[in-house]
């Protein structure tokens, strides 16, 4: 499958895994009621990568403690009126110091993606029955920002100066 990431189109290797699925090789994407269940096994899983997924109802502070073991944390939004996911995404870069992937999933669509880069995504995972390559067009529906945000420290009367 392929996504957006870091403003590129690629292919996605990561595998999500469900509740009460077995574990497979390489890279996966587990529930946080997964992570809490089965932690050390998760951490002790060697040469593979790690991430953990976030519904919209969990917040950053579910997964502060444990941020370093994760490559990817992936934030679900179940509609797109549910803005609870930007939120999550904004305290994972800004408040909790998170470098890594940052991935939107659900029901993602262009609309959005200019608006969930600023709030640190930078992985997209765009809904099945819209165009990976219209979406990626997002990044250039806008030059100019006023609002600091993830991606802009300083507002732009600020920058101006």
């Amino acid at each position: 499958m392929q996504i957006i990431k870091d403003r590129a189109i690629v292919e996605d290797d990561w595998h999500h895994v469900e509740n009460g699925e077995a574990l497979p090789d390489g890279k996966i994407i587990v529930t946080l009621d997964r992570w809490r269940e089965e932690r050390d096994a998760l951490i002790g899983r060697k040469n593979s990568g790690l991430g953990i997924q976030l519904s919209s109802d969990q917040e950053a502070k579910d997964i502060a403690d444990d941020l370093e073991h994760f490559e990817v944390v992936s934030l679900h939004f179940p509609v797109f009126r549910d803005g609870r996911p930007f939120t999550t995404a904004r305290l994972l870069r800004e408040r909790h110091g998170f470098a890594g992937e940052l991935r939107a999933v659900g029901d993602v669509l262009r609309d959005q993606i200019f608006y969930m880069h600023r709030c640190g995504f930078n992985s997209f995972v765009v809904r099945e029955d819209r165009s990976v390559e219209d979406a990626l067009k997002a990044f250039d529906d806008f030059t100019i920002t006023y609002q600091s945000a993830a991606d802009e420290e300083l507002p732009l009367w600020r920058r101006r100066g």
